[in-house]
């Protein structure tokens, strides 16, 4: 019996065993469905232990409420869900691409009635790393160089209170979808439709109160609806946006959904209070009742507690002229110039004290550089990790101001990959300081002239030879209006952390509309640079810009300045002596010898033909910046220059008041020279 017993409990306790076995193999396989199901949708009614990567200034509140951006200024906060979300768009072709559905509250409280700082957006990327986005009107998911471009494969719903002339913005109040960049594909002002009432309704965003949005993505239609209303409303049947857009071709496979924000010179605080997201279906419906409160509004009007403790009247006045002090001494410190023109150009203002607190003093160890307008620090703005550049430039407040601050700012309003940004000014005393971006590799010319160990390769600086055509074109021909540098040397193209050249200092540029004729000024630029027919007009072009082109790719190539050049006769430029090198059939012995034959011979040829074609010293002869492109790009062959004849062919249409003139090359020194000649001959 005994031994019986002992069986039946062993049979016993391998059968709990087995049962209890069974069911923890059975909840492993349930929470493995669960996390497979968390993979393709998700809700939060307030965000405590939420699944979140936050980053920037973002964070979650006690009660669950994620505070994406705080009131101060120029700074960023990203929320993004953890697990990457796939859309399968590299899949095959029998996993058709998803549709999918998303709905958040959110709420933009803006530190002073009626004056927002951005906005906030929902975005999908293939990354939630933003480092190198900017704040501001950037939304924190773009900077100057990658924005519009296809590669960066992001959809964003913005919703801006900041309406930005540059990005094409309608107004201050909208909402858009942007897909790879700040210019949204399309965007309406902020309403909702309203079934009681059969119309739209305006929907002020930035006004603090929780606001609903929905967007939902019909792939089989290729159909993007976005939809917005106030957070006690039901969701309208019609969208504010209803959009056809294919975002296979946008969006990779693996994909992070979540939000950005930034704010701007003006703060604004940005709050999410719940988020639902399905990538198979619609969203679930937040429930509104669970989701965290907003902070109590601040009261401008509040009044003083009526339990005060009464100070001693000499302690009173002792202590209001010890702060009048400090005041006055601050103020005069810090005090700047302003006049009520300014107004107009008030958001590429910068405060002096912010400048004086960003360069710490303007401290000799964060000189950048110097030169004849001025000293040029480095800076990292107060409240943000915006590295920037402040050039200090002496001026009479009384010489045309005006005009120059306009001119400012119409510069700000440039937008190329190949351009230093200029951000804004300040003005105070008999200073002008401007904010630039800062370039962390320096000037082009401290890696070609100076001392320093690291050498600029060939592949760079053919690199850096193109982007500066590329941005002298945009200046030329493609913006709004035509922009004459007239300072192009190696001192003035920077170098961004990727080595890509950057055309910056636009302290003599000068501005003038599309089929007008520039005015004649004074002579201005570098000794060395300058076309001849300006000492002769005084009137810059678009021609002496290409001019000094031409002796800045001869810098780069030869790694010789034009008014430097050792073992060269007196009477000869850089590019008489390169021309007759050329002409002796020697024309790579002027290559830089730091490059130590680590080059292209094709590549050298070309760039040093087309540096003696855009120096020629009439204006009719030399290419525009559109042609130095396609010779640099590939995309066109050179005009045929015999350095064995007397003779240059070129394919320009000279000018009527160059029709009689034939150009030469003089066969005694190899130098350009122009012979008069009748029509007849």
């Amino acid at each position: 019996m005994y031994y019986c017993y002992q069986f039946d409990q062993s049979l016993f306790l391998i059968f709990s065993m087995g049962t209890r076995m069974l069911f923890c193999l059975t909840m492993l396989s349930n929470i493995h469905f669960f996390l497979a199901q968390d993979e393709n949708q998700f809700i939060y009614n307030g965000f405590n232990g939420a699944n979140l990567h936050l980053d920037g200034v973002a964070k979650i509140h006690p009660n669950g409420l994620l505070h994406l951006t705080n009131t101060s200024i120029l700074q960023k906060g990203y929320a993004f869900y953890k697990i990457p979300i796939s859309f399968n768009t590299s899949s095959s072709a029998s996993i058709p691409f998803p549709s999918f559905s998303t709905n958040f509250v959110f709420a933009i409280v803006s530190q002073i009635p009626s004056i927002s700082g951005q906005g906030l957006a929902f975005a999908i990327s293939p990354s939630m790393g933003f480092s190198q986005a900017l704040a501001s009107q950037y939304m924190g998911l773009f900077n100057l160089s990658n924005n519009g471009l296809p590669t960066n494969h992001v959809l964003a719903i913005e919703l801006d209170t900041v309406k930005n002339p540059e990005f094409e913005d309608i107004n201050s109040n909208h909402v858009g979808i942007d897909v790879n960049g700040m210019i949204s594909v399309e965007s309406a002002p902020a309403t909702y439709f309203s079934t009681e009432e059969g119309k739209n309704i305006s929907l002020m965003i930035s006004n603090s109160d929780p606001t609903q949005l929905w967007i939902d993505y019909d792939a089989a239609k290729k159909l993007l609806n976005v939809t917005v209303a106030p957070i006690r409303s039901s969701k309208p049947n019609r969208p504010l946006l209803s959009t056809s857009i294919d975002l296979s071709l946008v969006l990779l496979e693996n994909m992070y959904v979540g939000f950005s924000s930034a704010t701007g010179p003006a703060a604004s605080e940005h709050y999410v209070l719940g988020w639902s997201f399905n990538r198979t279906g619609p969203a679930q419906n937040l429930d509104i009742s669970k989701l965290p409160l907003l902070p109590p509004k601040r009261k401008s009007n509040q009044k003083p507690s009526s339990i005060n403790i009464v100070l001693p009247i000499v302690a009173t006045v002792v202590l209001v002229i010890f702060i009048g002090a400090v005041y006055f001494v601050r103020k005069k410190k810090y005090e700047e110039v302003r006049e009520d023109w300014e107004t107009e150009y008030g958001p590429q203002r910068f405060s002096y004290k912010n400048l004086y607190i960003a360069t710490k003093g303007f401290k000799e160890k964060e000189l950048l550089g110097a030169g004849g307008f001025g000293k040029v620090y480095r800076g990292t703005l107060p409240n943000s990790n915006l590295q920037i550049a402040v050039k200090r430039v002496s001026h009479d407040s009384k010489q045309g101001m005006k005009e120059f601050i306009a001119e400012i700012a119409s510069m700000k309003r440039l937008r190329h990959r190949n351009l230093v940004q200029l951000l804004g000014y300040c003005r105070r005393k008999g200073e002008l300081l401007l904010v630039y971006d800062y370039m962390p590799n320096g000037s082009l010319d401290r890696f070609l002239f100076s001392r320093i160990k690291q050498n600029l390769s060939w592949f760079h600086r053919f690199t850096v030879l193109k982007d500066v055509a590329s941005a002298l074109l945009y200046l030329h021909e493609e913006w709004e209006q035509v922009v004459l540098h007239r300072d192009i040397k190696s001192s003035n193209v920077l170098l961004d952390a990727d080595f890509n050249g950057r055309l910056g200092d636009f302290g003599l540029a000068r501005l003038y509309d599309h089929g007008t004729n520039p005015q004649t000024t004074h002579v201005v630029g570098t000794v060395g640079y300058l076309a001849p027919e300006l000492s002769r007009t005084g009137k810059a072009t678009s021609g002496t810009d290409v001019f000094a082109f031409g002796v800045f790719i001869l810098e780069v190539a030869c790694g010789r300045r034009p008014t430097d050049l050792h073992g060269v006769p007196e009477d000869e430029s850089l590019v008489d002596w390169v021309l007759s090198c050329w002409r002796r059939g020697a024309i790579l012995d002027v290559v830089d010898p730091k490059l130590e034959g680590k080059y292209l011979i094709e590549e050298m040829e070309l760039v040093l033909k087309v540096a003696l074609l855009c120096s020629h010293p009439f204006p009719a002869m030399r290419p525009n910046m559109r042609q130095v492109m396609q010779y640099l790009e590939g995309n066109a062959s050179l005009p045929e220059i015999q350095a064995d004849s007397s003779i240059c062919t070129s394919p320009f249409t000279p000018t009527n008041e160059e029709s009689e003139l034939v150009f030469s090359i003089s066969s005694s020194y190899g130098k350009w020279s122009v012979h008069s000649m009748s029509s007849n001959e």
